[in-house]
């Protein structure tokens, strides 16, 4: 069973001071979509990522395609 209500979460990852996102898989089933919010902002905007493209996304950062300096 699938709620429509996102529950949110951060990377364990994340412990840089606040700058993170927060994404809710558990809608990606339903509605093919991962959203995603500013950690900071809660109350603020989020974005509805296709879960494809999500995929594809996370695959590049693992892979370092997304260089920090």
């Amino acid at each position: 069973m699938t709620t429509e209500t996102p529950r949110w979460f951060t990377s364990s990852y994340s412990d840089n001071g606040g700058a993170c996102v927060e994404v809710a898989t558990n809608l990606t089933s339903a509605h093919g979509t991962v959203p995603v919010r500013d950690s900071k902002d809660p109350n603020g905007p989020g974005l509805n990522i296709p879960a494809a493209s999500f995929t594809t996304f996370i695959a590049g950062v693992k892979s370092g395609e997304f260089p920090t300096t």
